[in-house]
């Protein structure tokens, strides 16, 4: 909702019943950085990137899934294979679980005209996602 919450590696600690041993969802700050409004058309732009754009390759069903796909030039004057991005976000239809996954692919075997955010990075965020998103 247009609030920018401190980065943190770790949510929680749990024990292996389940237990929260430590929580450090509690310690996150936030500050509002864009509006609700504003927010919110981002996020649905990023739902249609997934749903029939240029990032298809992370549907996740049982999931929304919203995302931003992009290559990035590499080497001088982009003479290298560029890197394959991937920024998403899910949210899980079943148990409510959210999850946020950034993946950079920097070398791949694949033909440089096939790099593409889609084709490389998506693939392996949906991966990332599901299995965040299990109960």
């Amino acid at each position: 909702d247009g609030e920018l919450v401190s980065p943190h590696m770790v949510s929680r600690v749990t024990d292996s019943g389940g237990d929260v041993l430590e929580d450090h969802d509690e310690d996150a700050s936030t500050r509002r950085i864009v509006s609700s409004s504003t927010a919110g058309q981002l996020r649905s732009a990023m739902r249609t990137v997934v749903d029939e754009g240029t990032g298809t390759n992370a549907q996740l069903p049982g999931a929304t899934v919203g995302g931003k796909t992009g290559t990035a030039q590499h080497g001088e004057n982009n003479s290298k294979t560029p890197y394959a991005w991937f920024t998403s976000y899910a949210e899980s239809d079943s148990n409510g679980k959210k999850v946020a996954v950034a993946v950079l692919v920097e070398q791949s075997d694949a033909e440089r005209s096939e790099v593409s955010g889609n084709g490389l990075a998506a693939p392996i965020a949906r991966e990332t996602m599901k299995a965040a998103l299990q109960d």
